[in-house]
């Protein structure tokens, strides 16, 4: 079962708790569902791998063009080509990461453990500059200006070029928060922030608040409860963005107005993905779920993986495709959720990923393996 964690967010510290998921107590854990036959009915060949690409705890993994970067917690980050598998370029920070990785087609945005904001483009460091708490989500490079979304519910704006603070505004909530990359991401000309249970839409000019819409209804005796932030993972068709708030809830919000389209309830902690039609995720307890994008309606469910430690998933073609704690990659069809293919990695969890990096995709594993696969 894996361990989450919280932090409480203070005017100037953090304080780490932590939360066991699934609600399970004790020394005893569920036994993970029996894998059924795999029917092998949607070809699927591995295109190259590197079983020791990584020397150190990986962080993130995020596809960039042609390209799929890798972070890892100490601060280093490669890129491969997604395609070959050969290396472009790598940089050291000399800094341990608490963020995840964000970009946009020409640079990359972390912060370090000393809440320090980098700037990197091409594997070279341009800025660096300071934030005031840890942050946990991967910050927003958009528009010529970096954003970055503090564990002390701080949203700040830099130049991208000049690394100059250019503003920032800091909202009130719950007490704890998730120690995990939340929401923060463009739609438009409007900044879109989780922030608890809550989505608000922001001038990026100068961060004065749009709209603001409750995804969650936070309910609850204490803090755990009501512990409710949006996390990273979303699926998004023109401006409806569809997104998950922890342990209570999935929904799709329409980025420009901020209009709540539909909201429904749901037990998970990973990002959701989806295509045209169709909305998927896997719950905290190793459920399927998938729900039509327009309204809602819960299309399918299964059970076949309870327990089994599922990665958020990703959908590739016609298949959603998740890894999970034995280092399996499953593929179904996300019109039934029927198996179509088992991949097999080394042995140990898929812990990033899976991402579409190009026609590949692309996971790592907990032993620093990298994988790409494709479909013929």
């Amino acid at each position: 079962m894996p361990r989450m964690a919280m932090w409480r967010s203070l005017p100037r510290s953090l304080l780490l708790a932590s939360l066991l998921l699934g609600g399970c107590a004790g020394p005893d854990k569920p036994t993970p569902a029996a894998l059924a036959a795999n029917p092998s009915s949607l070809s699927v060949r591995l295109v190259w791998s590197n079983a020791k690409a990584l020397g150190e705890e990986p962080l993130d993994l995020k596809a960039d063009g042609a390209d799929v970067l890798v972070m890892t917690k100490a601060g280093r980050i490669v890129a491969w080509n997604a395609a070959t598998g050969v290396e472009n370029w790598r940089v050291d920070l000399g800094a341990a990461i608490t963020s995840g990785l964000g970009g946009d087609a020409t640079r990359m945005a972390v912060v370090t453990r000393g809440n320090t904001l980098v700037l990197i483009e091409q594997g070279k460091e341009l800025w660096r500059a300071n934030v005031q708490a840890l942050v946990l989500t991967a910050p927003l490079v958009a528009g010529g200006r970096v954003f970055v979304l503090g564990g002390d519910r701080m949203i700040s704006a830099f130049d991208a070029v000049t690394g100059q603070r250019l503003w920032q505004q800091q909202r009130t909530g719950e007490p704890l928060i998730l120690a995990q990359s939340g929401l923060l991401m463009a739609v438009g000309d409007t900044l879109v922030v989780g922030l608890g249970g809550r989505v608000l839409g922001l001038n990026p000019q100068n961060g004065s608040t749009r709209w603001d819409v409750a995804l969650a209804n936070v309910r609850g005796t204490n803090e755990v409860e009501r512990l409710a932030d949006i996390v990273a993972g979303t699926t998004r068709r023109g401006s409806v963005v569809c997104m998950r708030a922890f342990q209570s809830a999935v929904g799709c919000v329409d980025g420009s107005s901020g209009r709540l389209l539909w909201t429904r309830t749901a037990n998970g902690y990973s990002g959701l993905a989806g295509d045209a039609s169709t909305v998927v995720g896997t719950e905290a307890d190793g459920r399927l779920r998938a729900w039509q994008r327009a309204t809602g309606e819960v299309l399918w469910s299964s059970e076949n993986f309870r327990f089994r430690g599922l990665s958020a998933p990703v959908v590739w073609d016609r298949g959603m495709v998740f890894g999970d704690s034995a280092g399996f990659v499953h593929v179904l069809d996300i019109r039934d959720g029927k198996l179509l293919n088992r991949l097999v990695t080394d042995g140990s969890a898929v812990s990033l990923g899976p991402v579409l990096a190009g026609t590949n995709l692309v996971l790592v594993t907990q032993r620093g393996g990298l994988y790409a696969y494709a479909a013929d």
